[in-house]
């Protein structure tokens, strides 16, 4: 199969729209439908279906598309690897990393790389973000909470510690004077700032409320940005739910506290998410090497 027709299949898809790809290709509309039907030809299947809201993919072209990106995304870092390799360059490596990662996993062991040997790029998200970087290998690995068992074929986790979370409320919260341990039903009435629903550690919160048989919360602020819901706890009487990691500063400072609460505790798996079949190049490696060391100490 034609790599350069997958890629411009790809952009249609990336588009929704037949005129917009041929722009961004520089090639003709006409010349980019004999390119799609000669694709379908190939594969026996309808890839694109045309209406009033533009060009959208069938099963099968979201199914191409998806591993045309990562065809790219393969092709790209051997160019990346070979042209370092010829020009004796410094190697490039591209990461997404969640909030509680960036806190204190990612800086150690980023610290403890040999530089000036590597260039590392670092763009910031929750999962919901992270994982279509992933799979459309727009990063060569995503650090952030993983699955138990991956729904997902087209991704390979990589576990490196387990850690925990709790409910978080600034030093003096009126909760912290109330009668130990705190339940569930303490947690009702509070003003809530929280990760969208399916994002791992709000289900987690879910599931302790369903536990208690008790309706699980609604967030008065729901929010993809950990540092609003810390600063939000910090300067008010909001409560949030968080990993331990992602307060590790504050909690020093005596600025944030966990509550103590007769609970189940909840536990996440911080690990590394790549695509299934994609390698890695060894600038990456290394830093998937220092990680793993870092994360040794938090075991």
């Amino acid at each position: 199969m034609d790599v350069a027709k997958l890629h411009q299949f790809a952009a249609i898809v990336k588009h929704r729209s037949f005129s917009a790809a041929a722009q961004a290709l520089g090639i003709t509309q006409p010349a980019l439908s004999k390119i799609v039907k000669s694709l379908e030809r190939e594969l026996g299947a309808r890839l694109l279906e045309r209406g009033r809201f533009g060009a959208l993919p069938t099963p099968t072209g979201e199914a191409l598309a998806r591993h045309s990106d990562a065809v790219d995304a393969e092709l790209r870092s051997a160019r990346i690897e070979i042209e370092a390799l010829r020009s004796g360059a410094r190697g490039q490596v591209c990461i997404g990393c969640g909030p509680s990662e960036a806190t204190r996993l990612l800086p150690r062991a980023l610290s403890a790389l040999e530089a000036p040997a590597l260039d590392v790029t670092v763009l910031y998200g929750l999962n919901e973000a992270l994982i279509p970087m992933v799979l459309h290998g727009e990063v060569d690995f995503a650090l952030s909470s993983i699955p138990n068992a991956s729904a997902d074929r087209d991704l390979r986790h990589v576990m490196l510690y387990e850690e925990s979370a709790a409910v978080i409320v600034r030093t003096g919260h009126p909760l912290l004077g109330k009668r130990r341990p705190l339940t569930a039903r303490h947690l009702l009435g509070q003003k809530w700032v929280l990760a969208r629903r399916h994002e791992l550690e709000r289900r987690a919160l879910d599931d302790l409320f369903i536990a208690a048989d008790l309706e699980p919360v609604e967030a008065t602020v729901e929010t993809t940005s950990a540092i609003l819901m810390k600063t939000l706890v910090m300067q008010s009487d909001f409560v949030t739910f968080l990993p331990r990691d992602l307060i590790y500063w504050e909690e020093r400072s005596n600025q944030l506290r966990p509550l103590d609460l007769l609970a189940p505790s909840w536990r996440r798996r911080v690990g590394i998410t790549l695509r299934a079949r994609g390698s890695l190049s060894p600038a990456a490696q290394k830093v998937v090497n220092a990680l793993r060391d870092a994360a040794a100490e938090f075991s």
